[in-house]
């Protein structure tokens, strides 16, 4: 990735073209998963984007791109100014509003609700405008990194999958006959022509919103190609968490506004529909893969577990064909797949389940975490007093109103709770506020009988109190006892 530093002057001095005058700002923007740097560049109340590549050919198809949408009424920005050497340009600014923080604003309110639908139903008839209209007078051959969305574009996709997902995994695969089950899910998903302006990365990250309508965004991918992608794009984003049923309404929706304009092949679009599903799940996969267990960009890495999540309802839903047996048999195994990363929770409101545990160190060792989420706080009991030396003591445990009596005696005792009591109340905080489903506490003694056992109880009592909202389940492992 280009450092901000090093292109201050380029963005300062091509800023300084197109207005006359140096800027009184320019300040980077987040990220996205290219190799592009984005600046907000300022002057007085004006501002514009500024953006950088090393892939000028992407940079002309977006130039091109722009001008030819915005003269047919499309709301892109308008590239103003691109340097001599076309690596840097200037485009019109749509602000910080996305339709994905709409989407994120929304759930944690609590709910996918009515206002956040009726944008996803505008961006619908955006999408079909930009499928039917755009293509007119379009030259696709200035399109990056191919004309057309055809089968070897398809195959791309499948194989990005493969050797940036799949190969990073110990899971067994027969190579022949992936590659077969490929050829197979690639047939099926030829069998809508790919005749229309494919968006191809038509989600609600890159759906711009100011002042109620829609604005456009990062499009350098666009080409020839089917109709269902880039709704599958829309709908399935894993990240914003579409309940199945709103998903299912704005899928008739789409079908019925495509109705009126007399497309032939709505048969076949709902044939082939969940299997660019799968395309397009396995195409995220891949690019989580590249950017995120091989790049260790966080964004990436934890947004793998929605889509093995996403995946999975899928794979329960709608089955591949017999002739892609073996594909289904690989992601079988992929949907398993464990990763250290907390899961939303359900959008029918579950609360915050907290997992508190004790163990002892030197006979089952640190509790395994069934979810995959990697096993939250580990809190070693050891440095505390130890009433299991003490005769009177050796037969009781952690719960037995003697052994109580000894740590509440123990001011360190005391101390260290304190301590275990802040950082627990300020993650389960923030998970309730981030809507994770899960979090995992536990306490570890030599013996996993008195200390520990000791500790699980007072931060079980601590949190029904303080966040009565939540679900704790206690189990003290050497014990077998669960409450």
């Amino acid at each position: 990735m280009p450092s901000f530093e090093q292109f201050l002057p380029l963005f300062s001095s091509l800023y300084s073209q197109w207005t006359g005058h140096l800027p009184t700002a320019v300040v980077p923007l987040a990220g996205s998963g290219s190799q592009r740097l984005y600046v907000r560049i300022t002057s007085g109340e004006s501002c514009v984007i500024g953006t950088f590549s090393n892939n000028t050919e992407e940079n002309d198809s977006f130039v091109y791109l722009s001008g030819l949408l915005k003269s047919k009424g499309f709301s892109v920005p308008e590239v103003l100014i691109i340097s001599d050497d076309h690596h840097a340009y200037l485009q019109e600014d749509f602000g910080d509003e996305s339709l994905f923080d709409l989407v994120q604003l929304a759930w944690y309110q609590g709910s996918f609700n009515e206002s956040v639908i009726r944008l996803y139903q505008d961006a619908i008839k955006l999408l079909i405008r930009f499928q039917l209209i755009a293509p007119q007078g379009l030259d696709f051959s200035k399109c990056y990194p191919a004309a057309c969305f055809d089968e070897a574009a398809i195959k791309d996709d499948l194989n990005y999958f493969r050797y940036y997902f799949l190969k990073m995994h110990p899971i067994e695969v027969n190579e022949t006959r992936l590659s077969l089950a490929f050829d197979s899910l690639t047939k099926h998903l030829m069998k809508i022509p790919p005749e229309h302006f494919m968006y191809r990365d038509f989600q609600s990250r890159n759906i711009m919103v100011r002042q109620g309508k829609l604005h456009f965004i990062d499009f350098q991918g666009a080409r020839k190609g089917p109709l269902p992608y880039d709704l599958v794009s829309l709908l399935y984003q894993v990240k914003a968490r579409i309940p199945a049923k709103i998903r299912k309404q704005l899928l008739e929706y789409y079908l019925d506004e495509l109705r009126k304009h007399g497309i032939a092949h709505v048969s076949l679009f709902e044939e082939t529909y969940p299997y660019f599903v799968y395309l397009r799940l396995l195409q995220v996969l891949g690019a989580y893969g590249y950017r995120g267990i091989i790049q260790r960009k966080p964004h990436f890495l934890e947004s793998i577990p929605y889509a093995l999540e996403t995946l999975g309802q899928h794979l329960g839903k709608h089955p591949l064909p017999p002739d892609c047996q073996y594909l289904h048999e690989i992601l079988t195994e992929i949907i398993k797949l464990p990763y250290p990363f907390p899961k939303v929770i359900n959008h029918d409101g579950e609360p915050l389940l907290l997992r508190i545990r004790s163990f002892s160190f030197k006979k089952k060792g640190i509790p395994e975490d069934e979810t995959g989420n990697g096993g939250g706080f580990v809190f070693d009991c050891r440095s505390l007093p130890n009433p299991g030396r003490e005769t009177q003591f050796k037969m009781l445990t952690g719960r037995s109103k003697e052994v109580i009596a000894f740590f509440e005696e123990k001011p360190e005792v005391a101390a260290y709770l304190n301590h275990v009591y802040q950082l627990i109340d300020q993650a389960v905080s923030d998970y309730k506020e981030r809507r994770f489903a899960d979090l995992m506490v536990s306490f570890g003694c030599t013996g996993g009988q008195h200390r520990s056992v000791y500790c699980a109880e007072k931060l079980s009592q601590y949190l029904r109190k303080k966040h009565p909202d939540i679900k704790i389940q206690l189990r003290h492992c050497e014990m077998d006892q669960q409450t």
